[in-house]
């Protein structure tokens, strides 16, 4: 058979100290594509990759989506304009955008109990945010998948098991109960970093 790779920040997963900076995400979140992008190399530390549910947060905080509202275009404009800052590839949306990204995240869950947490979901998220594909279809999601060496039928059968649906509700519970009110973020402590513009700033707090 041949040797498991396992992703860095999943090592940490496995053998996390009590304290060790937690990377939320969403995979249907631009501003977490441009954290995702940058994260392990700002913090002093790599992070655990977390996959949460950003609508199970918001319903919990009783708010919604920049992207539903009259801010729509000036955020995405804004995304757009910090991707060139950070030498990023420009934007492609997703048509449509935002979508459903339920399945797409159940998949980053899964690559998590794998050890590729983080290849999966640098994969997705640039297909979504790179490469313009709508993550809601499952064929854009395994193409994120063989690109990090899981295989489609293992995917499609992992989204499917109630251990990993289960997994990434807790996940999310467990998010909401630290504090975390949005993605991307970063947990520290007692700390909670949200947004992209204050990785610096966690970056700060944990060394």
């Amino acid at each position: 058979m041949p040797e498991r790779r396992v992703d860095q920040a999943d090592v940490h997963t496995l053998h996390m100290p009590e304290e060790r900076p937690v990377f939320y995400f969403d995979l249907g979140s631009p501003y977490a594509y441009l954290a995702a992008e940058r994260v392990n190399s700002l913090l002093p530390e790599v992070p655990v990759w977390q996959p949460v549910l950003l609508g199970a947060i918001f319903q919990a905080r009783g708010y919604g989506s920049w992207s539903q509202t009259d801010k729509r275009d000036e955020g995405m404009r804004e995304v757009e304009r910090r991707a060139r800052e950070y030498g990023l590839q420009d934007i492609r949306w997703p048509d449509p955008w935002p979508g459903n990204t339920l399945t797409a995240m159940r998949a980053a869950t899964f690559a998590q109990t794998t050890g590729r947490t983080v290849a999966f979901a640098l994969a997705a998220f640039r297909q979504a945010f790179a490469g313009g594909r709508d993550l809601s279809e499952v064929d854009n999601v395994l193409l994120a998948a063989a690109a990090c060496e899981l295989h489609p039928r293992a995917v499609l059968a992992g989204i499917e098991m109630r251990s990993v649906k289960d997994r990434l509700r807790t996940a999310t519970e467990e998010a909401i109960a630290r504090g975390v009110t949005g993605v991307p973020s970063i947990a520290y402590g007692e700390h909670v970093f949200w947004g992209d513009d204050r990785l610096e700033e966690a970056a700060g707090a944990i060394r």
